[in-house]
């Protein structure tokens, strides 16, 4: 059986599709990994968030979760780099704020680190009951920078 999806086809519909989207610039590309960073980190507090809703949470996947967030939480100030905004034609959830109010944004940043390496500790030390505590503070961390720098769903 022959494939309707063969070369003819399948290169003239890859050229269209990539035309749908933004020019291959440094910027978009910027946009792109830091659209793809949050990914990392919401997949991981999601699944760290799972486990501690079960009677008994899995603390290695737990471990694994909190450590992939605490990785990354103290690079989130540097994924925003100038020219990399809306305000520079870049298709981003990220609001201009976090360009204009820098310091505001630095210190949104700062919280979520904070909160993302205590979560990462108490998950290290096993502690269940105090790592569902920090759950609360770290999704807090997540959504006061949510509510003042990206824009709304």
């Amino acid at each position: 059986m022959r494939s309707l999806l063969g070369p003819s086809f399948v290169l003239p519909l890859g050229l269209a599709l990539s035309a749908c989207g933004q020019p291959d610039t440094p910027q978009v590309r910027i946009a792109e990994q830091r659209h793809e960073n949050f990914e990392t980190i919401g997949d991981a507090f999601k699944t760290a968030s799972d486990e501690l809703k079960r009677s008994a949470p899995d603390v290695a996947k737990l471990r694994v979760s909190s450590a992939t967030i605490a990785a990354l939480a103290p690079k989130v100030e540097s994924w925003f780099p100038p020219g990399s905004g809306p305000q520079d034609g870049v298709q981003s959830d990220a609001l201009e704020t976090v360009w204009t109010d820098r310091g505001e944004f630095r210190r949104a940043a700062q919280r979520f680190t904070a909160a993302a390496t205590n979560f990462d500790a108490l998950a290290k030390a096993g502690d269940v009951a105090a790592t569902r505590d920090a759950t609360k503070a770290l999704g807090g961390a997540c959504k006061a920078c949510h509510d003042r720098f990206r824009e709304k769903d």
